[in-house]
């Protein structure tokens, strides 16, 4: 039996090296859940000897994939079970015919540390990574993605969420952010290949809060599309502190969870 739209998990980590004074690192933690789907193997064939076992789902008499100028045909002769199965959580794909179109779901993060050095009150700090997705298997997919507190230091002192330049940004709600007198953490969604973050970024100067799972927010999409390709977003961490911000080095940590749509 061949099953397609087989995920490789995969978890990345953004590690934000701390400077000092007023400045802020995070480190984020990037986990990446793709979805293994397996199915019992059906009707096997069972071979051995003293140097080898080998047991598969069938032995096909025959199989390939003629064409013609006008046809194109999937032949799979001797499985016990080919065709289409799908259920509420799962699809098999069983029988020659769909192994050609096989490929990964997969999720990538370009960079795991961000740092953002010493930073000083009014004198807002960006930094990019960029998530890309290759989906090629699935129907579509959805990257969420949470914070797990705000950031703080060790000894509890905390940059708050950005509530941007008219008090209006939350994690579903984006707003603009330019005042230097404005503080707080955020982030921004823009494409890079295709046009698959999330809405509410409707110019540069947008930004949002990260859920924050301390205070039982639920995980946002960041990302999310219906067709297949390749997909790529720039995401923006912007910082900006006040004068009274306590002294220390802050950090917390970014969950991004990928996951494909059947």
């Amino acid at each position: 039996m061949i099953i397609n739209d087989c995920f490789e998990p995969a978890t990345r980590k953004l590690l934000f090296r701390p400077q000092r004074v007023v400045a802020t690192s995070a480190i984020f933690t990037f986990l990446v859940v793709l979805i293994s789907i397996l199915a019992p193997l059906s009707g096997a064939s069972y071979m051995s000897n003293d140097n080898y076992i080998l047991q598969l789902g069938t032995f096909n008499t025959t199989s390939g994939k003629p064409t013609g100028g006008e046809y194109k045909l999937g032949v799979t002769v001797g499985q016990t079970a080919p065709g289409l199965y799908t259920g509420t959580n799962y699809k098999v794909k069983a029988g020659f015919q769909y192994v050609y179109p096989a490929a990964l779901f997969s999720f990538t993060i370009s960079q795991t540390l961000i740092d953002f050095g010493t930073i000083t009150p009014t004198n807002p700090v960006t930094r990019t990574n960029s998530l890309t997705i290759s989906n090629r298997s699935a129907n579509g997919y959805t990257v969420t993605a949470s914070q797990n507190n705000p950031l703080k230091t060790s000894s509890g002192a905390t940059i708050p969420d950005t509530t941007c330049d008219n008090g209006a940004c939350t994690q579903t709600t984006a707003s603009a952010w330019t005042g230097t007198l404005t503080y707080g953490f955020g982030y921004r969604c823009d494409n890079q290949t295709g046009t698959d973050c999330a809405t509410g970024f409707a110019g540069s100067t947008f930004y949002k809060q990260f859920a924050d799972s301390s205070n039982s927010e639920s995980s946002q999409s960041v990302m999310s599309g219906a067709s297949t390709g390749t997909k790529k977003s720039q995401i923006t961490y912007k910082i900006n502190i006040s004068g009274t911000q306590a002294a220390g080095t802050y950090s917390n940590v970014i969950t991004y969870i990928a996951t494909p749509t059947f």
